[in-house]
């Protein structure tokens, strides 16, 4: 444990040399009309160094020697990496990609030794459960999204899977989701989030290699998981009812061709002049305390909705996507974020925690404009 640990030191000290001479170096981004000519390299090294950061994170060390998952953090990093990886041409995963990994198929392993994240003894009556619950699905997501496609399914994302499918909600207003952790902070962990939760796991499982979905046990919780879904989806903020859309191609009867179309007009209303979204009006809650919601555009709600549209099938010469994908052109960074801030409360920018949205926006980002490879 200490050689590695050292070793992600090591990794550490040459990522922060590496940022002050990226600082300098110009960033090429992306046009609606060339979609490979913007910085994958800025925005790995970005997602690398932010994962490594998670990783010595004090809070962030759980029971056995392994490493909690952040719905900000470690779940976005682990749905986009592999696609960076493989556009950068990169033979091997990252450190950071690899002690991720190694414990998130750890935890899966040992799941019934497994301590879970957070407990009723010190977070409050029903955390262990939600916890539980929130982590299966999650473990899931991040295995499924290091599966080759075409190819198969690895036996440890199998049992991830098995995992989640058994804490699948049976019986009322949640039968066919799960509990899920909330702590009232949107957008991952509020009342809420467990349906974009739900939904980021339908789109793994139908997404799955080998026929994953037409197994007739998998059949019968999707079947359960896309009534939730579709029972549920009238009372969503938009922002969760953008990952419906994005799974909808590829599950049968999610959702109407009467919502489908209702939904992209929500979408395209919201659309700000600049041609981006903002997470905060999509997502609408009371600040914790009470200062004024973000105004402006943000990487987040942009990457979300470009790639919800994308996903659905929109063409790309539709005017909303274009603008979409304008923005996320002229928005990368020079340290290769797409930024984003809380919608909960304004956080000191100085702050590791504050750059929590921003580790999302940009993994979002990317997913959007590698989608129009």
């Amino acid at each position: 444990m200490k050689s590695r640990l050292a070793g992600t030191y090591l990794l550490l000290a040459g990522f922060v040399a590496g940022i002050v001479w990226w600082s300098a170096a110009p960033v090429h981004v992306v046009s609606a009309d060339a979609p490979g000519s913007w910085d994958r390299r800025s925005a790995a090294r970005y997602l690398d160094q932010r994962e490594i950061w998670w990783q010595q994170w004090p809070r962030a060390q759980k029971d056995q020697g392994t490493l909690c998952i952040s719905c900000h953090t470690v779940v976005p990093y682990a749905m986009v990496r592999p696609a960076l990886r493989r556009e950068l041409g990169e033979m091997a995963m990252s450190t950071p990609e690899k002690t991720m990994m190694d414990s998130v198929e750890k935890r899966v392993t040992h799941w019934s030794e497994m301590a879970t994240f957070y407990t009723d003894a010190k977070s409050g009556p029903g955390k262990t459960a939600e916890s539980h619950a929130t982590e299966a699905v999650l473990n899931a997501v991040m295995l499924a999204s290091y599966d080759p496609r075409p190819g198969d399914m690895r036996p440890i994302t199998r049992t991830a899977f098995d995992e989640a499918w058994a804490l699948q909600e049976q019986t009322g207003p949640l039968a066919g989701g799960w509990k899920w952790q909330d702590f009232h902070l949107g957008p991952w962990e509020g009342p809420e989030s467990g349906y974009q939760g739900a939904a980021l796991l339908l789109v793994e499982a139908v997404n799955a290699p080998e026929g994953y979905a037409r197994e007739p046990e998998v059949r019968g919780h999707l079947d359960r998981l896309r009534e939730y879904l579709r029972r549920q989806y009238a009372a969503q903020p938009l922002m969760n009812q953008l990952y419906v859309l994005w799974a909808s191609p590829k599950e049968h009867g999610l959702l109407t061709s009467a919502e489908r179309k209702a939904l992209l007009a929500a979408v395209r209303s919201q659309q700000q002049a600049d041609g981006g979204w903002r997470t905060a009006a999509m997502d609408k809650r009371e600040r914790i305390d009470h200062s004024p919601e973000p105004m402006q555009s943000d990487g987040y709600a942009t990457g979300l909705a470009v790639l919800a549209m994308e996903e659905s099938g929109t063409p790309r010469r539709d005017s909303t996507l274009k603008r979409g994908l304008a923005w996320l052109a002229e928005h990368q960074q020079k340290d290769g974020t797409w930024t984003a801030v809380s919608i909960n409360k304004e956080r000191d920018p100085k702050t590791d925690p504050a750059a929590f949205m921003t580790d999302a926006a940009t993994a979002y980002a990317v997913l959007a404009l590698e989608k129009q490879r």
